[in-house]
């Protein structure tokens, strides 16, 4: 703008604002009229965060709390982690005074170089621990950073429901587009239990959301709410699709190790042509019940993880030495027994499957009705037959059946789940509310506890 023009924008606004004073009523304080007429309101919250400050962990977390509940709901182990993973964090926390320092920015090298050899032999891959690595502060940061370095204002992301419920915002928040496809339960017989492998995607309705617009499609087997394992034929498909149409696939397999009934993990990465285009997620808290540690991992190519490390740098750029290097000798410790009786992976899921047969068995005692779990820490239950006999729990006019339900059964029964729902998209969950989200990863006090209330609540039924 050149000089005149300046000044003649500045004399017409002089002008405008001395015209509206003179139409205010007399005694008006000029200074102050120009201070109320510069000062704009701003809007504080970046347009990023519109919709997405709600939160169901906070809102049943707090319910529980009140009310003395036995809580099912949350997805972490009440006992404690392997006593090598103990003893592992204790030597790193009073060992070498170093350790207290910070490590390379990418990942501690012991913990890079371990996870580079493990994986790389279950991918079928060579993994360089410096540029297919990189540590994040657990599986959520590892997320986070993927969405933030690869999804583009506009870009479309074929998101799976039910689906861990940080992947739609976390889209949003990178200026995506979710796109959802759902798995639906095939029908089952008369009193025949569901089992999670029975919920499975229409082929034609997965490849009817591919566009040119997609940028990446969420994975997530075995899948936390549902617990199911995906097939190898269902692999196939995804990533036939993503080859198809160009497509990043970013795979959160932090349950890998929890697959129970003789099922079989299989890492969409190692399927021919597709660790070029995918990111493949892991955490330390879900492989060796180590939550609060929060140290996860992304593997993957070097055309993908450079984008990574650039978001990784300019924002977290570092993670917990310590942990780190625990996280690496419970791996190294695992590597000595991989596959062998004496294997952690081998030992903690078989313990793990008994826990989710004990939680099946008592649901049904009060009428509802578990889906198997063949994966995760999870299992689902069917409250239809309660849906029917007690349709109007209190709530709002548009809140889901199971979000109530829950509310009434933190309150009156004292057990928290999770509605299964808020694991579904917004137009989709009227469709999926007639269904709970337990976790069975718990000390058997906890499990006694919940029969104890199941017991109650069976007495009351019976009465």
């Amino acid at each position: 703008m050149t000089l005149g023009g300046m000044f003649r924008n500045a004399a017409a606004i002089y002008l405008h604002l001395v015209g509206s004073l003179q139409r205010k009523k007399a005694g008006a304080s000029l200074t102050r009229y120009l201070h109320q007429t510069l000062t704009m309101p701003k809007q504080l919250q970046a347009r990023r965060l519109d919709g997405i400050d709600k939160n169901l962990w906070i809102e049943f977390v707090k319910l529980a709390n009140e009310n003395d509940a036995v809580n099912l709901g949350q997805g972490f182990p009440d006992f404690p982690p392997p006593d090598f993973a103990v003893e592992a964090f204790r030597d790193a926390v009073s060992g070498n005074f170093m350790l207290n320092q910070y490590t390379m920015a990418f990942g501690h090298p012991p913990l890079t170089k371990v996870l580079a050899s493990f994986f790389g032999k279950l991918l079928g891959q060579e993994i360089d621990p410096l540029k297919n690595v990189l540590v994040t502060v657990g599986a959520y940061g590892a997320l986070f950073t993927a969405f933030q370095a690869l999804v583009d204002e506009g870009d479309e992301v074929i998101i799976i429901e039910p689906f861990f419920d940080c992947y739609e915002p976390m889209t949003l928040m990178a200026g995506g587009r979710p796109v959802f496809v759902s798995l639906r339960p095939s029908p089952t017989k008369d009193q025949e239990l569901d089992c999670s492998s029975n919920w499975q995607l229409d082929p034609t309705e997965l490849a009817s959301k591919f566009t040119s617009r997609t940028k990446a499609l969420i994975l997530n087997t075995p899948n936390n709410p549902l617990g199911k394992v995906f097939s190898k034929a269902e692999l196939e498909l995804v990533a036939s699709l993503c080859q198809q149409h160009d497509v990043v696939c970013i795979t959160d397999e932090v349950y890998q190790w929890l697959v129970y009934d003789g099922y079989q993990h299989i890492s969409i990465a190692s399927l021919p042509g597709m660790w070029e285009r995918t990111l493949t997620i892991g955490s330390a808290g879900k492989t060796f019940s180590v939550t609060g540690w929060k140290v996860g991992w992304v593997l993957g190519p070097d055309s993908l993880m450079k984008h990574l490390r650039t978001v990784h740098q300019n924002s977290i750029y570092h993670c917990p030495t310590q942990t780190q290097a625990a996280v690496a000798q419970s791996f190294q410790r695992e590597q000595l027994h991989f596959g062998q009786p004496s294997s952690y992976f081998v030992q903690f899921p078989q313990a793990i499957q008994r826990k989710r047969d004990h939680m099946v068995r008592s649901l049904q005692s009060v009428g509802l009705r578990p889906v198997i779990s063949k994966g995760s820490y999870f299992l689902i239950a069917d409250i239809s037959d309660y849906k029917s006999k007690m349709p109007d729990l209190p709530g709002a006019v548009d809140e889901p059946y199971d979000r109530r339900f829950v509310k009434w059964m933190i309150k009156n029964k004292g057990l928290v789940a999770i509605p299964f729902s808020s694991f579904c998209s917004q137009p989709h969950q009227k469709h999926f509310d007639h269904y709970l989200r337990f976790c069975f990863v718990k000390d058997d006090s906890t499990l006694q506890a919940m029969d104890e209330k199941l017991q109650a609540w069976k007495d009351e039924l019976g009465a």
